[in-house]
């Protein structure tokens, strides 16, 4: 009896050593808040015709969305994952034609959204309507 105590004594040790590992790699390596402060960001809107529309932002939030909805550019549903973006700059995508709008930072594919993006000065963000999943 004593040594089957022993085990699970030494399994759920090992099991609140772990949760604490991970809750440490989160905060050292999860998307953080950019510093407080005024930022400049610029944003390209880029439509299915490849026109598109830029904007510089002067902000002191420290996420895009923050930003974008400051400016007015973005709307969308509120989901379990956050802000789920169905128009930008007035433009919505049709979700019978497939489209949604990518979301990119230096051309570079977001993997977060933009409510846990952080922003920086100088950092640069494109909203592109694409079309088809």
């Amino acid at each position: 009896m004593k040594a089957q105590n022993k085990k699970l004594l030494i399994g759920l040790a090992a099991l609140v050593v772990l949760a604490a590992v991970m809750v440490g790699c989160w905060l050292a390596f999860g998307p953080k808040a950019a510093d407080a402060g005024q930022k400049e960001i610029t944003f390209a809107v880029i439509y299915a015709d490849q026109t598109r529309d830029d904007f510089t932002i002067s902000t002191d939030a420290e996420f895009l969305r923050g930003a974008l909805e400051q400016e007015g550019l973005i709307t969308g549903e509120e989901s379990e994952y956050g802000l789920f973006v169905t128009a930008v700059n007035g433009v919505a995508a049709d979700d019978a034609n497939q489209e949604w709008w990518c979301f990119t930072k230096g051309g570079e594919t977001l993997m977060t959204g933009v409510d846990s993006t952080p922003i920086a000065d100088g950092d640069q963000f494109e909203a592109t309507l694409t079309v088809g999943y």
